[in-house]
Formats: structure tokens, sequence, C-alpha cells
């Protein structure tokens, strides 16, 4: 069983980095994103209402202001999920506030032999391996700094960068197969 940190610091690790944040996001869908309101709106409008001042978007701003970045890359299914249109429909905001959310098929990273793991990488030298049950419930996340770990999440992550597709681009493509 992995150790997992204390969830009550899970959040500074966004205030404490110092150049990159990196995550690659694998899950078909999330637990917690079902249970929200937000996807509940979604769900019945296919339209979200953006809220810039929700707290995520309130420590991107800070966290970019300050010259850092924060990535990520996010694996859709073909036909994507409902809980995948959400997060794509979400990551508008997110990239208004600084973030930049790329999306790949999820057929691309089997080719890639991209892992189904989702973590954070933090400045290319800690990790957060996040662990889910079958039902999509966030378990905990593991703090991982061994080196050849680190080093294998950096490999993952400048292949997924480099074949990842801008949002835009992809919503575009995502609007082609329905």
């Amino acid at each position: 069983m992995p150790q997992f940190i204390d969830d009550a610091t899970f959040g500074d690790y966004f205030t404490t980095f110092e150049h990159t944040a990196w995550r690659l996001e694998t899950r078909r869908g999330y637990a917690s994103d079902r249970e929200g309101e937000r996807y509940q709106y979604h769900l019945a409008t296919g339209t979200l209402r953006e809220d810039g001042e929700r707290p995520w978007h309130v420590n991107v701003r800070a966290q970019t202001g300050q010259g850092k970045r924060i990535e990520r890359v996010r694996l859709v299914d073909t036909p994507p999920t409902p809980e995948q249109l959400f997060l794509l429909a979400s990551a508008a905001g997110n990239n208004a506030a600084g973030e930049d959310i790329r999306s790949m098929w999820r057929t691309d990273a089997e080719r890639l032999h991209l892992p189904a793991e989702d973590f954070w990488l933090f400045d290319s030298r800690e990790a957060l391996l996040l662990h889910f049950d079958d039902a999509d419930t966030y378990l905990g996340a593991e703090l991982v700094e061994e080196p050849e770990r680190i080093v294998r999440y950096c490999q993952i992550r400048d292949a997924a960068w480099h074949h990842a597709i801008q949002r835009e681009d992809f919503v575009a493509q995502v609007a082609s197969t329905v």
C-alpha cells in the first residue's frame, strides 16, 4: 500500500512550486466531478457558468503572474465520455486563468505507451501520484521523490506534451466525431 500525503498539505504543492506544475489525467471520469453542481449543470444544459473567482483560478492567476507554468494533458476517448466533455468545457475557464490544458486522444496515448496514471509533476523534482478506486473516487496522493521515477514522469510529460492538442483545436476535432 502506498504512503499517502496528508490531504491538508495537497494544496501547498500548488503554491510552493518554483517553475512548473504539470499533470497527466488519464481517467474517463472523476467521482468528484460527477458529484458536483457544475457537472450536473453541464449535463443538463451542455454549458457552464464560468466563475473566474473559483479558488483554483485565483491561484493559477497568482502563480502564472509570477512567471510559473501550470500545464496538463487530458486523455480523451472516442467518443468522449460525458465527464470528458465536461472537462473539455471547463478547460476554457482554466486556460483563461493562465493554465495551459491540452488534450490527447486515448488511442494516441496508447500508441505512445503512456501509462494509465494520474499524476502531478512539480519542477521535475517531485510528483504526486493520484490514486483512485474503480468508481473513480480519489483515495489519496502518493509523494514520489525517487530520481528514477521522476525521470520516468519527465519522459511521460515530454511525450504527452509533444503530442497534445490545444483546447480550441481539440474541440473542433471532437465536434467532427459527433
